[in-house]
């Protein structure tokens, strides 16, 4: 018997039926919050990778949670709140282990921090986790782009009221007044093809190389960076480039309230910064030279002091997200200023949230080994006017100091 012939009607409605199968069965390969799965990827990590002799990880659990990812598990926390939107909202394909099952935002977010804070290749972290190269590499950017517009909060210059308590910091640890911030800067090293080497990213010691500069607050919090721009260019150069500096000589910043120091002298906002820098009547750099006064001699000293919190932050910060301390291998130029803002980002959420990194996460010495201190000779003279203030007034309150002991 001839099989029955469907009609026009029938056809239609099976075309309907097979589309909207068609329909559910993509949205059912949609990654998604799977809570059953939340939990068990840090139980399953930590036994894989607490246990190595000679690692150096914590014994205690909580405390190895913070070895490997940098954050306490309520910053963690915090972490995944910022990102968990745009990591559901964008799900890409393939984001699974090798046990078949969808990776959690938590998950996620625990390779992207292990891959900056290790530096350790795409390779090596996926086989921590259980998931591919492609994976770690897909996930880790993914992170990158969503916490660098989610956290902005985190790196912007401080209203006054924000500022007041600042500049108050740095008066009483250091004895400046109207201080806002220190200054410094460091390189990114990477390696380059062939084709896209020139002399512009090849720095001073010969290394192929991206700068950050970076102003920090007292408690080593950025304020303020710029990168992006090649090895190749002095500190004094990336500084006069930065939206910063522009933003200054229009008297768009540092343009608060002055103070009065001692003597009725006004000392008006400024920073720190050291020798490859420019002095000017905001930018405050130590004398030079090997005639100096005794005077001048204790106020290179409070100086130094004062702005080491730059150098400690950079310190911190490589120390903290190692990929930035270890030599890239053949970045994407275009996107490595994004890996370092997230850094950046994440270094002062870690600070906001009232977590301590442990004393040995810091690199050793300095955070720019091998580069020698440059020199910039441009010396305004109402930089020096200002800086005379500063030393005076620092005279001052020793001698005060001093009389107060006797009494």
């Amino acid at each position: 018997m001839a099989p029955l012939k469907k009609s026009k009607k029938d056809s239609n409605k099976l075309k309907k039926i097979k589309a909207k199968n068609k329909k559910n069965k993509s949205i059912n390969v949609v990654p998604v919050e799977n809570k059953g799965t939340e939990c068990d990827w840090w139980d399953s990590f930590w036994h894989k990778n607490s246990s190595t002799p000679g690692s150096g990880v914590p014994s205690d659990e909580e405390e190895g949670f913070k070895y490997f990812f940098r954050a306490s598990k309520k910053t963690f926390d915090y972490i995944c709140s910022l990102v968990r939107e745009d990591l559901i909202s964008r799900p890409p394909s393939g984001l699974i282990n090798i046990e078949g099952r969808l990776l959690s935002v938590e998950k996620q977010v625990a390779i992207a921090l292990r891959r900056l804070a290790s530096g350790e290749s795409q390779v090596s972290v996926g086989a921590s986790f259980g998931v591919g190269q492609s994976t770690v590499s897909q996930v880790t950017w993914r992170f990158i782009e969503a916490l660098e517009e989610r956290a902005k909060h985190h790196l912007k210059w401080p209203e006054p009221s924000e500022m007041d308590i600042i500049k108050s910091e740095f008066e009483q640890s250091f004895g400046l007044p109207n201080c806002c911030g220190a200054i410094d800067a460091t390189h990114i090293i990477m390696t380059l093809p062939a084709i896209q080497t020139s002399d512009d990213w090849c720095d001073q010691e010969s290394n192929y190389s991206m700068l950050l500069q970076g102003i920090v607050d007292s408690e080593m919090r950025f304020l303020d960076i710029v990168t992006g721009w090649p090895g190749g260019m002095t500190t004094s150069r990336l500084f006069k480039c930065s939206g910063f500096y522009k933003l200054c000589e229009s008297g768009d910043r540092l343009n608060g309230n002055v103070k009065m120091v001692s003597e009725g002298a006004e000392v008006r906002e400024y920073i720190l910064g050291g020798f490859g820098y420019p002095l000017l009547p905001w930018l405050i750099t130590p004398y030079e030279g090997e005639d100096l006064s005794d005077p001048m001699l204790d106020f290179n000293a409070v100086h130094e002091t004062a702005s080491s919190v730059a150098v400690k932050a950079f310190s911190q910060l490589k120390g903290g997200w190692r990929i930035l301390n270890k030599v890239m291998w053949r970045p994407d130029k275009q996107k490595l200023p994004s890996i370092i803002l997230v850094c950046c980002l994440l270094h002062n959420i870690i600070i906001d949230c009232g977590d301590k990194l442990h004393p040995d996460v810091a690199v050793s010495g300095h955070h720019d080994p091998g580069y020698e201190g440059q020199s910039c000779k441009q010396i305004e003279s109402v930089g020096r006017l200002m800086r005379g203030k500063l030393t005076k007034h620092l005279q001052t309150t020793k001698k005060e100091g001093s009389m107060n002991m006797i009494v």
